[in-house]
């Protein structure tokens, strides 16, 4: 396997990243660093659950590659990336800055991009449909034990997989894909997300929150999901023709495969 900064990326024109969550034991922050330190991008988007506040409120877990990773995404702005920070539910203190601004890093409740194609986009975390695909407080509380606990046991699992030359495996997106709730609740979450840029008026909407990364039409609206760097290392990225494309990094690096050959998932959606 080649050393991952020699993984050609080439340059896209936005990166969405969302739901790192900073702080918490489950993060992969090494992982976020080696693929910002790839991406050379015109604009980042950092949309939301950047920094875990609700997980360090509870047990404090700061390692140095969590500030590795924090400095990794700052620095962009340094590196004359226009960077826009959208803070979600995990990092909402950080609303009371919305419409801040500090040289290349700006922040918002939420924001309009236009794609290179000229496709409108709003751009937000996506934890306000919460309010539209209700659930009740003991689901909500049992669906957070349960993810943290999955979050802890899954490296114990992956290092055993690998014992045996087996891939990374998500068990907590196995079992929201086997659970019927969990996949009508997604369902419903991207319906209301389509919704919402319907009445805006824009094309499309691109947000993270739930965790499942994709890119499909909905009733004639593009709904656009980056993913989340705790079980799948995802990001939405924008070409130069303004085509969004989903990355993992982990299948980049264990297929060799250079962005410009990622097929577009919006192409395939069903």
């Amino acid at each position: 396997m080649r050393n991952s900064s020699t993984v050609d990326l080439s340059r896209p024109r936005s990166v969405f990243i969302s739901d790192v969550h900073l702080g918490f034991r489950g993060c992969h922050a090494e992982a976020l660093c080696q693929f910002l330190r790839t991406v050379k991008p015109e604009y980042l988007f950092l949309v939301g659950d950047i920094i875990d506040l609700w997980s360090l409120k509870k047990t404090f877990f700061w390692p140095s590659t969590h500030t590795d990773a924090l400095r990794a995404m700052l620095c962009k702005s340094r590196e004359g990336t226009k960077v826009i920070y959208i803070p979600g539910n995990h990092d909402s203190l950080f609303r009371e800055l919305a419409g801040s601004v500090f040289g290349n890093l700006e922040i918002h409740h939420e924001y309009n991009h236009t794609t290179a194609n000229g496709k409108r986009f709003l751009v937000l975390h996506g934890d306000v449909f919460d309010s539209v695909v209700k659930c009740h407080p003991a689901l909500v509380h049992l669906g957070t034990w349960l993810y943290d606990w999955l979050m802890w046991v899954n490296p114990w699992v992956n290092k055993v997989r690998r014992l045996f030359g087996f891939a990374n495996f998500s068990l907590a997106t196995a079992l929201k894909g086997a659970t019927g709730h969990a996949r009508r609740y997604m369902q419903r979450f991207e319906e209301a997300a389509a919704e919402s840029a319907r009445r805006h008026g824009v094309d499309g909407i691109i947000c993270g929150h739930i965790h499942h990364a994709g890119v499909r039409e909905i009733n004639g609206v593009t709904y656009a999901n980056d993913g989340d760097w705790v079980e799948h290392c995802s990001s939405l990225v924008e070409d130069a023709s303004g085509e969004l494309r989903v990355v993992r990094w982990e299948e980049l690096l264990l297929d060799q495969v250079p962005l410009a050959q990622v097929e577009p998932i919006i192409a395939r959606a069903a």
